[in-house]
């Protein structure tokens, strides 16, 4: 978009031309702060469900005053020529007008969830589910699932498993197109660094701070990326040998959160992207600590950090079976917190379900009391080894 902002600029600036953008993003917000960065000021339309359909990106086309498509598949070299190929040129209005076709399942839920008209994410959900169910080979029916799971997740209905089960939408979307790069984006967006062709959102840190600086209020972001967003693709040398470090727990002496009490003092969720692997493949486990807020929750960011400890599998490789979180700098908060691992299968391994095991340890204090705790919370990160 920067390439054609450039290229078209005296002609937006004259009023020739008008430039509009349509995005696939997930987050939507990024894009905003992307404009924002850039200077760019022109409207962008989210198509988080895909509805055009589009397969790969960029897509650029010439549209008329009328409304009609008179150049498609525009290059950035094209910018050029442009005036003489288009502006330039007295577009006729069309002589007739064809019917439009009549609405598909898919585009009314999604016409009417981006329009606010199914109410909460849920209903959205359980609309694409019950699509899904009647069409499970669709991979378009899959894809927009998994968005709307993602969607949930990020809002204030997120249910347990949501990020897992867009994962596993996505995956299966993929399965149906491999050829799909909106589909493989997904993937590749929450994924190990080995699948990744760059760092999707690295660019976000500089942003804010070059907004910053020119006296500017960076647009918020909903959600924040998080590691695997980030993270510079890897040349697969990254999931190697385990680090000789200590098993900070051995013989599991350090008291279970939520034993005896009704609840846990932090839930924990876990995401493996992708769930499914073949013999040398690596996935990347997402787990995800939230104090819980029934019970006023908070951690102590006065003592040890939070650490992740993954007893893999001597034949499994990662970067390190533990995994350090980092504490707020203030004495207490109570933010999500996030740890990710990489997961390489063995060479020969064979079709199975692995439930590797691993466990978290981390001081968390309870409101009630004002007692802080040193607890401890066992997990186990899930992993479908396939066929070749």
């Amino acid at each position: 978009m920067p390439g054609w902002h450039e290229a078209t600029k005296e002609l937006q600036d004259a009023g020739r031309v008008q430039m509009l953008g349509v995005i696939q993003e997930q987050n939507p917000d990024r894009c905003r702060l992307f404009m924002q960065w850039k200077q760019m000021d022109w409207p962008i339309l989210v198509d988080t469900f895909d509805q055009l359909e589009v397969s790969v990106v960029p897509l650029t086309y010439a549209i008329d005053e009328h409304g009609v498509v008179r150049q498609a598949g525009l290059r950035l070299r094209d910018a050029e020529t442009l005036e003489e190929s288009f502006l330039s040129k007295s577009w006729p209005a069309p002589t007739a007008v064809a019917a439009s076709p009549a609405e598909a399942p898919w585009q009314k839920i999604a016409r009417q969830a981006l329009a606010g008209e199914l109410g909460a994410a849920t209903a959205t959900v359980d609309a694409l589910a019950e699509l899904v169910q009647e069409r499970p080979e669709d991979g378009w029916a899959h894809f927009r699932l998994a968005a709307a799971h993602r969607l949930r997740y990020d809002s204030p209905e997120r249910q347990a498993g949501d990020f897992q089960r867009a994962v596993d939408h996505w995956q299966r979307a993929l399965e149906i197109d491999p050829n799909n790069y909106i589909w493989r984006r997904r993937i590749q967006q929450y994924g190990p660094r080995l699948s990744k062709p760059y760092p999707f959102y690295d660019w976000i840190e500089t942003a804010r701070e070059q907004v910053a600086s020119r006296g500017e209020e960076p647009a918020p972001l909903v959600v924040e990326p998080t590691g695997s967003e980030i993270a510079a693709p890897s040349s697969g040398e990254g999931a190697g040998a385990n680090e000789p470090v200590r098993n900070p727990d051995p013989n599991a002496r350090v008291l279970q959160d939520g034993v005896g009490t009704s609840a846990r003092l932090v839930e924990i969720e876990t995401t493996v992207v992708p769930s499914a692997v073949g013999p040398g493949e690596v996935s990347r486990a997402h787990l995800v600590f939230r104090p819980n807020e029934r019970l006023l929750a908070h951690w102590n960011n006065e003592s040890e950090p939070l650490r992740l400890w993954i007893d893999a599998p001597s034949d499994w490789s990662i970067d390190s079976p533990q995994i350090v979180g980092r504490n707020a700098e203030t004495a207490v908060s109570s933010e999500t917190r996030r740890l990710e691992v990489e997961l390489r299968a063995p060479a020969d391994v064979e079709p199975a379900t692995f439930d590797i095991p691993a466990y978290a340890l981390y001081y968390v204090c309870e409101d009630e009391n004002g007692t802080c705790l040193y607890r401890r919370q066992d997990v186990r990160i899930t992993v479908e080894a396939r066929a070749p």
